[in-house]
């Protein structure tokens, strides 16, 4: 492998990390602090994918003017508009399967279901794409041969802002603080006082925007269809269990690992094998690591 192909190999695994992460990160956050497997995390990612769509047909159609900065309001209407939907959805649906994990993944399974099929119903069963701005077009070219495309060093730049965000306000904020409580002794944090109902339905609303900002990066690099969110639930539930369902780092570090092994094997072997061999790696760190590599130890 040349320098040329190993460099654009390494560039292409951090652009498949960025989707994971901020797919990773939502899952990591609601099953590190309610354990609901949500298996309709996919849809709301999708769910991103159509608003930023709706919002590029808006202003070509109202502002074309203004078609060079849509993507910032796509951003902040995908992650409000599946914030809102998801703190709905938690409220009205999830909160009645806590402490029943199959159930939990059977209910959401089926929503993912629904979910799918009212997009198919509104958008209909073809992909849709959105125009991506021109300052985003073309590719930035440090050395000879190397070609960056400035749409994918976009998506890193935000993916980075985006997790720095997220630990910053699990980190640094009282908010936070009380989501860590909860995690660690959810019984000790009602005893306290913290509001536990609430914080389940901001946690898992915060969890839905971070997938809608995902579904809006996700825009950049391909089309959009009904089962569009299905091409990373997996991937994503793998980097959640294999970096610690309660580690924000290991969440990073198991999504990189993951996304470069990846994009390195596909070069070196069929798509198919690629993830065979990637699901085998993690079954066989997981034997010996079960909590993952980077778990936190909490009580319960």
């Amino acid at each position: 492998m040349t320098f040329d192909i190993a460099v654009m190999q390494v560039f292409n695994g951090v652009s498949l990390f960025t989707i994971l992460l901020l797919m990773a990160i939502g899952l990591a956050i609601v099953f590190g602090l309610m354990g609901v497997i949500n298996m309709a995390h996919g849809e709301l990612m999708a769910l991103g994918s159509y608003v930023t769509y709706l919002t590029a047909m808006a202003f070509s159609k109202f502002a074309p003017q203004w078609m060079g900065v849509y993507l910032f309001a796509a951003i902040a209407l995908a992650f409000a508009a599946t914030f809102a939907f998801g703190y709905l959805l938690e409220r009205g649906f999830v909160r009645f399967f806590y402490n029943r994990p199959l159930d939990t993944l059977l209910a959401t399974w089926g929503l993912s279901l629904i979910l799918q099929q009212a997009y198919r119903s509104i958008f209909g069963a073809q992909e849709v794409s959105v125009p991506l701005p021109q300052w985003l077009s073309g590719a930035w070219e440090p050395v000879a041969g190397i070609q960056l495309p400035i749409s994918r060093i976009f998506i890193i730049g935000l993916t980075i802002a985006v997790a720095v965000g997220v630990y910053l306000l699990l980190n640094r904020t009282r908010w936070g603080l009380k989501v860590r409580a909860v995690t660690q002794n959810r019984a000790m944090s009602e005893a306290v006082g913290i509001d536990t109902q609430r914080l389940d339905a901001l946690t898992f609303a915060l969890g839905a925007g971070l997938a809608g900002i995902a579904g809006c990066v996700f825009t950049m690099i391909g089309s959009t269809n009904p089962g569009t969110g299905q091409l990373y639930i997996v991937d994503s539930f793998i980097v959640v269990v294999f970096g610690g369902v309660q580690s924000l780092i290991g969440t990073v570090l198991s999504g990189f690992a993951i996304a470069q092994s990846q994009t390195t094997l596909e070069y070196l072997m069929s798509g198919s094998m690629a993830r065979v061999t990637i699901l085998l790696l993690v079954i066989v760190v997981l034997y010996f690591r079960p909590n993952g590599l980077f778990a936190t130890r909490s009580r319960s």
